[in-house]
């Protein structure tokens, strides 16, 4: 007898219906084909136990099981429960006559209990969008796949209650969530706040300037100045995830298998900190199974990486693409995945391989040294981050100190009226911040005076600085002038934006 049961793959951050065909003839044998990877040529031994706990049993016959389309390769465990239920109603030891209404995916344990899966959220969006009526899962994933509407989610814990559901019409418990209400209740939820910063006045703004423009910023500063302290902070003075960018960021999180039993919508932006024995695999993605790196793990959110200079000269060029394309292509021999990448990055590093700057009494770097530490980090990729800030270390008066400092709540809202006047430039385009903007924008919306040309043409002859640079400014300068409520671009916005080029500077060219 034949049965057609369905069930889904990933491919980059989409999912594909699997159709999987068990047929059940005279003879012997266990045939599995479609390509499927040793994760799933190996299912049938859990599956031979799991049923054999729940009493029944695989047949002594030819059991034949296709996974189509044939020429996809399929991977994981997760397809266990789908082709254990395809084998035991091709084998008539129960009656499932609805199955096909159902996207059917989980990993049997040996006792017939389920463990769960990865990528769940796309797997329901395209069963909605196939017409499914309903999704089975293992428990533990159902909160995840709540999230979409018009769409029956069932969670199990084992392979009995699907059997039941299908053979005895024993219901299952529906899991529906109110997408939109958990959404709104936990998107302004921050673990951390500026009002405990003590100090850093100049670099407070300067990370006012980098969320309220989306630009990528780098602080420079000795060991205990707080860098690692204000890069935290930084998610909370950024606008809240819209419901569109909350899903696309939830999909990636559940594609890399990063969504808790918990979890439902990831509601605020993600905040990503590797530690800098990172591979460049790992940090844009790939593999030979691609999965998402921790840069398409940062998407719509900030990566942050510490001590910069630390990291491998590789992983940090692997970047240079993604940074300006806010996307990843992990590309093999028979398939092309596509990442989404378009994340914040900060980073910290210190001034010297001492920790002070070059000025300080502590400082025992030699130039040679320093100028070898200063050398890791390429010019292109400095050209690449928009805000370069100096974070000084901070004095005991201001330590001890016990008044509170200007709040992230406070910080936000100058933040979100800024982006308010970004959307409002850039409704007929596919920007959504300053720091998007191309040549064509930045010739219609940063027009400079005579003052702040030569201010600029100054800085640039001075600092020997690119065009590249020469266009972060401008962008940094239109973002100051935004938080300010200015249409126009004024001589001081262009004085801030070129304090912000630290490393240009002939200071650290030592």
């Amino acid at each position: 007898m034949l049965v057609k049961i369905y069930g889904s793959a990933i491919y980059g951050v989409s999912a594909q219906t699997i159709t999987i065909e068990v047929n059940v003839d005279t003879g012997i044998g266990y045939h599995l084909v479609g390509l499927p990877d040793n994760a799933i040529k190996e299912s049938s031994y859990r599956i031979s136990a799991a049923l054999k706990n729940v009493g029944y049993k695989l047949p002594g016959k030819k059991i034949t099981i296709n996974m189509a389309p044939a020429d996809l390769r399929k991977e994981g465990s997760s397809y266990d429960l789908s082709i254990a239920l395809g084998i035991l109603a091709a084998s008539e030891q129960i009656i499932a006559e609805n199955i096909g209404d159902y996207v059917i995916m989980g990993e049997l344990s040996l006792d017939g209990g389920l463990q769960p899966i990865k990528g769940v959220l796309p797997i329901a969006i395209k069963a909605r969008e196939e017409g499914f009526k309903g999704i089975i899962l293992p428990k533990q994933n159902i909160r995840e796949a709540a999230i979409v509407n018009d769409l029956e989610v069932y969670g199990v814990d084992n392979i009995q209650q699907v059997i039941d559901f299908f053979n005895l019409g024993k219901p299952l418990e529906r899991t529906q969530i109110d997408t939109r209400k958990e959404f709104q209740e936990k998107v302004n939820i921050f673990p951390f706040d500026f009002s405990e910063v003590k100090g850093q006045e100049t670099a407070k703004r300067a990370m006012e300037v980098a969320a309220a423009g989306g630009h990528n910023i780098i602080l420079i500063g000795p060991p205990g100045s707080g860098k690692t302290m204000l890069a935290k902070r930084i998610p909370s003075i950024l606008p809240p995830l819209t419901l569109k960018e909350a899903l696309e960021t939830t999909k990636i999180h559940s594609v890399a298998g990063k969504i808790g039993a918990e979890t439902s919508l990831l509601t605020v932006r993600p905040f990503r900190s590797p530690h800098h024995t990172i591979s460049d695999v790992a940090l844009v993605g790939g593999g030979s199974y691609p999965q998402p790196g921790e840069i398409s793990l940062a998407h719509n959110g900030v990566l942050f990486l510490d001590e910069m200079p630390e990291f491998k000269r590789t992983v940090l060029e692997v970047m240079r693409q993604p940074l300006e394309d806010r996307e990843v292509t992990i590309s093999r021999s028979k398939f092309t995945v596509n990442y989404p990448a378009s994340f914040m990055l900060v980073a910290s590093m210190n001034p010297s391989p001492s920790g002070y700057f070059p000025d300080d009494p502590n400082n025992t770097s030699t130039l040679s040294e320093m100028q070898r530490y200063m050398n890791k980090l390429s010019g292109p990729l400095l050209d690449r981050i928009d805000i370069h800030i100096e974070v000084p270390k901070v004095e005991f008066e201001q330590l001890a100190d016990k008044r509170k400092g200007e709040t992230s709540l406070e910080i936000r809202n100058r933040v979100l009226n800024a982006r308010k006047m970004q959307t409002q430039r850039f409704q007929n385009s596919a920007i959504n911040y300053n720091a998007q903007m191309g040549p064509k924008e930045l010739e219609a919306y940063c027009v400079l005076n005579d003052v702040s040309q030569n201010l600029i043409k100054n800085a640039m002859e001075k600092l020997n600085l690119s065009a590249r640079a020469y266009d972060r400014i401008l962008k940094v300068a239109r973002t100051i002038a935004d938080l300010e409520n200015s249409e126009n671009l004024l001589p001081e916005h262009i004085a801030e934006a070129i304090q912000y080029r630290s490393l240009d500077r002939e200071f650290w060219n030592v």
